[in-house]
């Protein structure tokens, strides 16, 4: 039952991390878009350059739970490359359970309660001119987070099936060209 738990979770945050790739895209559209009205027709208002941030923002916060669930985030390779893979495993499964999952619950929660709620409250909108709202924005960061907490448990369901033998996890490790 956990590991079809895992494998829902894992399929959700790839269509997340689908989007996130398509998010990227349209900021570079609107990026390019708006230097060429700027620069070409001498066009220029804030929206697209919030627009584009916004998107960012968002590819940012979407993608991050399909980045772990690639195994693709940052690691200090001091000792993780220099281990078996059951170490491995227990390493992620200390990471897991003692930085991400509580980091991660505690700022869902606080982005919730403090940055989104806020602003939905009052229907926030950018001060400059021509500007966008902001609470949509903001509604990314607690759902940015809470995709984290279900990727992170996830990867410990996975992680403590592959040290039982129920699966096979890739652990591999390749140090980085010097």
């Amino acid at each position: 039952m956990l590991l079809k738990f895992s494998h829902a979770v894992d399929a959700m945050n790839a269509k997340f991390g689908q989007l996130a790739n398509v998010l990227i895209l349209l900021a570079c559209v609107v990026s390019a878009g708006n230097a060429l009205l700027r620069y070409s027709l001498d066009i220029s208002d804030n929206w697209p350059l919030e627009l584009q941030w916004y998107l960012f923002g968002a590819a940012v916060m979407l993608g991050a739970s399909y980045t772990l669930a690639q195994n693709g985030h940052v690691r200090v390779d001091i000792i993780y490359g220099n281990v078996s893979d059951r170490a491995r495993l227990w390493i992620d499964i200390f990471g897991l359970l003692l930085f991400l999952l509580p980091a991660c619950t505690l700022f869902a929660w606080l982005s919730w309660k403090t940055l989104f709620l806020p602003s939905w409250d009052i229907m926030e909108h950018s001060s400059n001119s021509g500007g966008l709202p902001r609470y949509p924005i903001k509604f990314m960061l607690p759902l940015g987070f809470a995709l984290l907490v279900l990727q992170g448990l996830s990867e410990l369901v996975k992680r403590f099936a592959a040290l039982k033998g129920e699966i096979q996890l890739d652990t591999h490790y390749e140090r980085p060209e010097q």
